[in-house]
């Protein structure tokens, strides 16, 4: 693929400015505005070699811009013709002149780059257009309708040759080429940039525009941002890497390399109770298991977990002495003579018991570096649990039989006295007090009848018109004599004569000791039917322990969990970092606000 060559760049060098380099443009533009002023001759052209355009930056029209600045000689006036004044000399500038340098300005403000104005420069050289710096050449090529900036404008700057060759030597040889293919169509000149007067501006406005500062100042601030956001990534990845990934890192090491594998030996047993037992209410039998021992469940479970289990085990099977072993990693591993409280903190980290009330099971998990020693450690564990539970029920079967023989021998007293009390009372009245006031009671039925025979019969008497005197008064004797009877079996039954009692007082005394009697004889066989039931209930047991799953040697190491515990320790050092950095961030807002 053929590309166009590109065109060499070239700037034009101002030169030293002449004085007649400063009064050409205006005073031949003031000549030209006078109508007075005689006509000039055109001054001859100087004569120049015609020369290809060189990559250096002497300027090439000075000496035509020099020679066309000159003044021809005025004509000597004729004696007809009157005589003009002559013109003053100045700078006076035109409409079209203003107008420019007001396109000029416009132009400058628009913040063109340097390269822009030369492209301006080389687009206006192509089209013959004479421009007197760059900002003119802008000005005249937009007054022509032409845009300087156009792509199509730089491609056509490298015209080939004809038959469709392009120059050979590169840019250089074309550009020359352009430059005497214009020579020749022209009028033989070689259109070279121009220079200008010295003292004025020639350079490229060092403004910027309103739009291009606010444009840069975001682009520093936006580049300002992305600096310190990068910054502060790096430093939070240093943060992260130092307290969470290096920590993580070891962890990690310690679980797949160091940590010695540990075995564990599951187990599940539970306790019931007889069904058999014997309670007091008749629906004690139809409770669920686990709320009827519940508490015996607890209770083997806190002693299993107590230091009380561990000094046992340690007795029987060595706990300390398996854990002190060298084979054993640093940080799982004893110290060769270790403390109880040492001890019991990892017995507590490897016997792991946990107790599900919904189904009143007891899981226990036995964790050591041996599987065989860890089956021995957990039927040793069993072992004390079970001894645990029958502890527990013979506990309760003998406080069950003590209650029960107190309260048999409290019943047992309690008829005694009430029965010495019946007795007293019987005999320090010699009498039974309920037989004589029954006898009372039917004299009295007795007498009442007799007093109303006689009654009736005193009646009678004293119905007749002249009654017999001598029966009357019989009769009212009869009567007299049966109420003073009847008067005294209700004292006597009534009223407490001296040194006794009176017979109803004494009938109720002994009614009530009667009633105690009774009352102290239902205690005393309830009493002697709970010391028999307690006496059934202590010659059997009440709990059992139930082994549900034996403890069987495992074949495979279950600890440590690699990835597992990784994984945690990754999520518990970025916990921490993340609680420091809140930390951090609370206390710094706080002492800055």
């Amino acid at each position: 693929m053929i590309t166009k060559p590109k065109a060499r760049k070239f700037r034009v060098k101002r030169s030293p400015a002449t004085p007649a380099d400063e009064v050409s443009p205006s005073v031949e533009a003031a000549k030209a505005a006078t109508p007075e002023a005689p006509p000039q001759a055109p001054a001859p052209e100087a004569k120049r070699p015609v020369q290809a355009p060189q990559t250096s930056q002497a300027p090439q029209q000075a000496p035509q811009q020099k020679a066309a600045a000159k003044p021809a000689p005025a004509a000597k006036p004729t004696p007809e013709a009157p005589v003009a004044p002559a013109a003053k000399a100045g700078d006076v500038s035109s409409a079209a002149q203003v107008t420019g340098e007001q396109d000029m300005d416009a132009i400058r403000k628009e913040g063109l780059t340097g390269r822009q104005l030369r492209m301006a420069r080389r687009v206006a050289q192509k089209h013959n257009l004479p421009a007197t710096s760059d900002f003119d050449a802008v000005r005249l090529l937009r007054a022509k309708g032409i845009d300087p900036f156009q792509r199509s404008n730089m491609l056509e700057l490298v015209v080939p040759q004809a038959g469709g060759a392009q120059h050979e030597g590169g840019p250089g040889n074309a550009l020359a080429a352009l430059a005497a293919q214009e020579g020749g169509a022209g009028s033989g000149k070689i259109q070279l940039p121009q220079t200008l007067a010295a003292g004025r501006a020639t350079l490229p406005s060092t403004e910027v525009s309103p739009m291009e500062r606010r444009t840069r100042e975001i682009s520093d601030i936006q580049l300002d941002i992305t600096r310190r956001r990068r910054k502060k990534m790096g430093l939070l990845i240093v943060r992260l890497a130092f307290f969470v990934l290096i920590p993580t890192f070891f962890a990690g090491y310690y679980f797949y390399k160091m940590a010695t594998p540990m075995y564990a030996t599951d187990s599940q047993f539970l306790i019931i109770q007889n069904e058999g037992g014997g309670g007091s209410s008749p629906f004690a039998s139809m409770l669920p298991t686990q709320f009827a021992n519940s508490a015996d469940s607890i209770a083997t479970q806190a002693y299993l977990q107590s230091k009380d289990a561990m000094l046992r085990l340690d007795e029987d099977a060595g706990f300390k002495q398996h854990f002190a072993e060298g084979d054993i990693d640093a940080i799982q591993r004893l110290n060769s003579d270790p403390t109880n409280e040492e001890a019991y903190k990892l017995y507590k980290k490897n016997i792991k018991i946990g107790y599900d009330p919904t189904e009143g099971v007891i899981r226990m998990e036995v964790i050591a570096a041996d599987p065989n020693v860890a089956t021995r450690f957990s039927e040793k564990l069993l072992s004390y649990a079970e001894e645990r539970v029958n502890n527990l029920s013979q506990a309760k079967r003998e406080d069950g039989m003590r209650d029960a023989q107190i309260g048999y021998d409290k019943a047992v007293e309690s008829r005694r006295e009430a029965q010495q009390r019946l007795i007293e009372l019987q005999v320090a009245d010699g009498v039974d007090p309920e037989a004589v006031i029954a006898a009372i009671r039917a004299q009295i039925t007795n007498y009442e009848t007799l007093l109303i025979e006689k009654q009736l019969e005193l009646a009678a008497l004293m119905d007749n018109a002249r009654p017999n005197s001598a029966k009357v008064d019989g009769a009212q004797g009869d009567v007299r004599r049966l109420q003073n009877a009847l008067a005294q079996l209700n004292d006597r039954m009534n009223n407490a004569t001296e040194g006794h009692n009176s017979l109803a007082k004494q009938a109720v005394t002994l009614q009530l000791a009667q009633a105690d009697l009774v009352n102290a004889d239902t205690n005393l066989q309830l009493a002697q039917t709970g010391l028999e039931q307690a006496r059934t209930n202590a010659g059997r047991q009440v709990r059992y322990l139930t082994v549900a799953v034996r403890p069987v040697p495992s074949e495979e190491p279950s600890y440590p969990r690699k990835f597992e515990n990784t994984i945690l320790a990754f999520l518990i050092f970025s916990g921490i970092y993340l609680m420091m950095s809140l930390t951090a961030s609370i206390l710094r807002e706080q002492v800055t606000s």
